[in-house]
């Protein structure tokens, strides 16, 4: 068939099928590339008060940290997607597994604030990479009755990465300090960007766009589709609380009545197994009981979390991130799956849908991370709360509009 006949997100065949080696590899590589990516974007989280006493700065100035990054990953994807549907998937990823790997070794070693946040603004760009095209390498590499699946595979390796980062990093942040916490998380970057290169297959399936003319067609079929402007606003806002609570958390949890120190702020992050879970569970009942009651459903458990973490009890606002990260996973691993399905069958570029869900998702974590620090500056864990739970609210009103919309 004619590349140009057949946009890239619709390649001819099928792809590699459950009970595949081609499967297993493929979805052990990108789960890797999830960890990798999300440890080294925000190790810098469970640092935020180590950070702020090192380089004399406030609450507020050290969420940039890791709102520079989320900015600068924001930015890329919006140049690296629409590269991945005319150049490919793969060697994008390799690369930028390597470049924010390098980075990170960097940023361990920065002398000033001002140099820890461009290299962090750089290493965002860098790691773009894999936001921006696996979404669209899973589904053009898998067969249809499993990619959903290995997306909520892949969401759940981001998860653990995130996990991995504020945990591996609050431990080594107690034996050596911040820049042993980076450096360590940037060593396991290298790993993992080593064993991506052995276990990813190659791009079987991979038709490339057509010239600029279409690219800006598909672009401009992006962003007027209804469900997916709606599903676009739901990344910026669930990301945004989560970030909010997650940010501030850090903070709440050295300050009294708690006083923990950065390893055992990082245990609390243990909830973000839960995370694991939920992106492939929801991917499951999906299959089942539909995206659009399944959306919903999520976000109202996600605002539950928020509420619950208003206790005083250390184990009862632990409680509340456990419910609020199984409520935001499960929404992001089912939405993010309906943005590539959606694309898909509508004719659209999947990698630049993707990338715009990806670019607006990475938005609301740079806004949300940011205001987090200034509501706690301001008004401590209740105007944190008041952030996220608004947020969530209004998430969970464009999810309920999707849910009535007519459109498939």
């Amino acid at each position: 068939m004619d590349a140009a006949a057949c946009p890239a997100d619709v390649p001819p065949g099928e792809g590699h099928r459950a009970g595949e080696p081609g499967l297993r590899r493929a979805s052990l590589a990108i789960f890797l590339a999830g960890i990798a990516v999300f440890a080294m974007l925000y190790v810098p989280q469970v640092l935020l008060p180590e950070l702020a006493r090192a380089f004399g700065i406030s609450s507020a100035q050290s969420t940039l940290a890791v709102s520079v990054s989320t900015a600068s990953l924001a930015v890329g994807l919006l140049v690296l997607g629409p590269i991945s549907d005319r150049r490919g998937r793969t060697a994008i990823l390799h690369g930028s597994l390597a470049a924010a790997a390098g980075l990170g070794v960097l940023v361990a070693v920065a002398p000033t604030w001002s140099v820890l946040l461009g290299l962090r603004g750089v290493q965002g760009l860098a790691l773009a990479g894999l936001p921006a095209v696996a979404a669209a390498y899973l589904r053009e590499e898998l067969h249809g009755l499993v990619s959903t699946r290995a997306i909520g595979v892949f969401v759940s390796g981001n998860a653990i990465g995130g996990l991995t980062g504020r945990l591996l990093g609050g431990l080594l942040a107690d034996l050596g300090g911040w820049r042993a916490a980076t450096g360590g998380i940037a060593l396991l970057g290298v790993g993992c960007a080593v064993a991506v290169r052995v276990l990813l297959p190659p791009s079987r399936r991979f038709l490339p766009m057509p010239r600029q003319g279409r690219l800006l067609r598909q672009l401009a079929a992006a962003v007027t589709d209804p469900v997916l402007l709606g599903l676009y606003g739901c990344a910026a806002l669930l990301m945004g609380a989560f970030v909010a609570v997650y940010n501030a958390a850090t903070f709440r949890l050295e300050s009294p009545p708690y006083g923990l120190a950065p390893g055992l702020v990082g245990l609390v992050f243990l909830a973000y197994l839960l995370g694991s879970v939920s992106s492939v569970v929801g991917g499951e009942l999906a299959g089942r009981f539909g995206r659009r009651l399944l959306v919903p459903v999520s976000i109202a458990v996600m605002v539950g979390g928020v509420a619950l973490t208003l206790a005083r009890p250390l184990p009862l606002f632990v409680a509340g991130l456990c419910v609020l990260t199984g409520g935001f996973f499960a929404a992001h691993g089912v939405a993010s799956a309906w943005v590539a399905v959606r694309a898909g069958r509508r004719g659209r570029a999947v990698g630049q849908a993707a990338s715009l869900y990806s670019f607006w998702y990475y938005v609301g974590s740079s806004v949300g991370g940011t205001l987090a620090g200034r509501a706690w500056d301001e008004g401590g864990w209740p105007a944190v709360v008041l952030l996220a739970s608004g947020l969530s609210v209004a998430a969970l009103v464009v999810a309920l509009v999707l849910g009535r919309s007519r459109s498939r």
